[in-house]
């Protein structure tokens, strides 16, 4: 039960990202329009945009952000060459189909840079970039003869494409060798530029590169643009920043882009398991039309900020108020606005960071039998795991909807941190649920605590807990039969899927959260990561707490100048305390053997996938400075969230670091394991 109620920390991951992107570029700011705005050049089979209307003007804000002064910080010099060399490399693999390289990226733009992933006949994606090139046109036709170079390289043929327009040229590519899907026939690699009076248009589909081409002075009327979902963002985030911000601005048809995407890049290798994207489909999710937004740097006082709308309006005749807003399992998309979100009285003022979220969890529990027997592929498997908890002999014997998700309230939060000194182990996360009747939540987890053999009963600061035991530190493993232990029952059959996939869930979750713990205290269902961290927080209540502390309430009082009091969601994070785990963990080596949440997501996706291997670390960390020469640079962060009759609409912001944010100081990470 714990591990499926992870929620993971990372209010900066947006900048971070964009951190590293924009290492690699330099230059001066200015302001040209080559072309229309790239919106109404797209067309509305966009599934995804990504558009800079003024990229040199973006270059510069970012530069006299925080996150830009950190990188030219001559204590980062070595490191970020590095980092240099590692993007421009990885780039040039990602951009080498379109004969491009993100140095090239850097020199030609004049005006708007802009990129579009358009859905074409078939449902797979096309990709477009569109460059606004006025006072680089010397540089855009050396850049157009360096693509035909590396194309040549490539052993590319130019090919004639019957009715294009001159200034259209399309190469074909080889199959390409290490592509071991075995497609029969081989996909077709094209690749097709333009350039017209101050722009160059690339992409990897010729028909939608000449269809761009034929529109840049006066734009399409099946455009983007047009789009209802895209038309709600523009509504509700342009005006939030002033032109002269040099926005970053995107879009993106989630379902839409995922099915297109799955279609355009099939595994390598047939994968077992269900296709969530189709899963998501069928329960309702496809309400969701669209999500984009605009992200700027060094305005109004933050180092970044972000205005984001998820559009998702209620189906035609339904009341969007209600719980019938949308279908199936969509319905547990109820986020209901609160004032006075806020972190509890026992959440500690030195915390790395918190979140809250309003969630009708009755509602949810309510609309998630379609899902799950969706996902399992049986329909009725729902109702039958609900039932044998509260029939079966050897379970809890609990009624899950009437002693459990009926007795809890609507606020679920996340509270996180880490101990010293920085380790592998020493990232802590809390999950707290709102409990409307903490005793008989509380009796109710008793009984499913003691029906699994996994918990041992233990005493924390005066309240019954349970510790999940760590089996990976049993060696060697001994098995014996102890009264009140897990017996296998008569009927069981070890060969049973469902078994199965149980013990896959519980290997899954020992790994996440090894010495999880749980307890109900404090009117809040409690689920930890470590026990130690769980015992601080039962003893919180009275000290300093992070409601008082001034850098939240300075966080606070500028989200309240974008969103009104009462939201539905609300985040605060420290971003040094965020974030130095992982530098620390990076300059060591040591990353690849995080035992956080967040480390161990990173080996699942960038590992071999092979139980038991850590993956060899790609980023060479050793010239980093020592964290305390950076630490001036990190701010505090946080985002709300309001629901809206048409969906939810997001504010994010960083603040710059204050000269003093009177966080006490953080606990020493016990020496021995409890």
């Amino acid at each position: 039960m714990p591990g499926t109620l992870i929620a993971r920390r990372r209010f900066i991951a947006l900048p971070a990202v964009l951190v590293v992107v924009h290492a690699v570029f330099a230059g001066s700011a200015t302001r040209a329009g080559g072309f229309v705005a790239s919106e109404t050049v797209f067309p509305a089979t966009t599934r995804a945009w990504l558009s800079i209307p003024d990229f040199r003007g973006m270059q510069q804000s970012f530069r006299s952000s925080n996150y830009g002064q950190l990188l030219n910080d001559p204590a980062m010099k070595t490191f970020v060459d590095h980092l240099r060399e590692q993007i421009a490399a990885n780039g040039k693999q990602r951009l080498a189909k379109l004969g491009l390289t993100l140095e090239d990226l850097d020199k030609i733009p004049g005006g708007e840079l802009a990129a579009a992933a358009i859905e074409v006949d078939g449902g797979r994606l096309a990709t477009v970039l569109l460059v606004d090139t006025t006072g680089h046109e010397a540089d855009t036709s050396a850049l157009v003869e360096r693509i035909t170079g590396r194309l040549v390289e490539q052993k590319a043929v130019k090919v004639t494409v019957p009715g294009a327009p001159p200034q259209l040229t399309v190469y074909e590519l080889p199959p390409d060798p290490n592509d071991v899907r075995g497609e029969t026939p081989a996909r077709q690699r094209r690749v097709a530029f333009a350039t017209a009076p101050r722009a160059l248009l690339v992409g990897d589909d010729a028909m939608q590169v000449g269809q761009a081409l034929s529109v840049l002075e006066k734009g399409r009327q099946d455009s983007l643009a047009t789009v209802e979902a895209y038309r709600a963002v523009v509504d509700q985030c342009a005006g939030q920043v002033p032109a002269a911000a040099a926005p970053i601005r995107w879009f993106l048809d989630p379902l839409k882009f995922a099915k297109a995407y799955q279609l355009t890049n099939p595994p390598r290798e047939k994968r077992k398991g269900p296709d969530y994207v189709a899963i998501f489909g069928r329960q309702g999710f496809d309400a969701i039309k669209g999500a984009g937004g605009v992200l700027v740097f060094s305005e109004g006082g933050h180092t970044m900020r972000h205005h984001s709308l998820i559009f998702a309006p209620p189906l035609p005749g339904r009341d969007p108020d209600s719980v019938e807003r949308f279908d199936l399992a969509a319905r547990m998309l109820r986020f209901p606005n609160a004032a006075g979100v806020a972190p509890a009285a026992w959440v500690p003022r030195e915390v790395g960071g918190w979140a809250a979220l309003q969630w009708d969890v009755q509602t949810a529990f309510g609309s998630a039998e379609s899902l799950v027997d969706d996902i399992v592929g049986d329909k009725g498997v729902f109702d039958d795991v609900i039932a044998s908890l509260k029939e079966d002999p050897d379970g809890p014997q609990i009624d899950v909807e009437k002693d459990l998700v009926a007795c809890l309230g609507k606020r679920a939060s996340v509270i996180t941190d880490h101990l010293e000194p920085i380790g592998t182990d020493c990232e802590r996360i809390v999950i707290a649920l709102e409990a409307t009747d903490e005793a008989r939540v509380a009796a109710t987890i008793a009984k499913v605590m003691d029906a699994d053999s996994d918990m041992q009963k233990i005493d924390l600061a005066g309240h019954v807990a349970w510790e999940l035991i760590d089996h990976s530190m049993a060696i060697p493993k001994l098995e014996v039969e102890t009264p009140g232990g897990a017996v296998a029952h008569a009927d069981h059959d070890p060969d049973d899927e469902a078994h199965r996939r149980r013990q896959r869930l519980r290997e899954k979750e020992g790994r996440l959260l090894p010495h999880s713990t749980v307890t109900v205290a404090k009117g809040h269902l409690l689920i930890a990561s470590h026990r130690d961290v769980l015992e601080r927080l039962l003893k919180a209540e009275g000290g300093a707490t992070l409601a008082a502390a001034t850098d939240y309430a300075a966080l606070q009082a500028e989200l309240g100048k974008f969103v009104p009091a009462a939201t539905s969601a609300r985040g605060f994070g420290r971003e040094e305390k965020a974030i130095r785990p992982a530098y620390e963990l990076l300059r060591r080596g040591d990353m690849p053997k995080s035992k956080s949440v967040f480390g161990q997501m990173l080996n699942d996706m960038l590992g071999d996938g092979k139980p038991g291997t850590v993956r060899a670390q790609k980023l060479d960390g050793s010239t980093l400075p020592e964290f305390e020469v950076v630490r001036k640079y990190f701010g505090t962060s946080g985002l709300a969230m309001e629901t809206r009759s048409q969906g939810w609409y997001i504010v994010g912001l960083v603040l710059p670091p204050a000269a003093e944010q009177g966080v006490a100081r953080r606990p020493e990470q016990p020496a021995t394991s409890p």
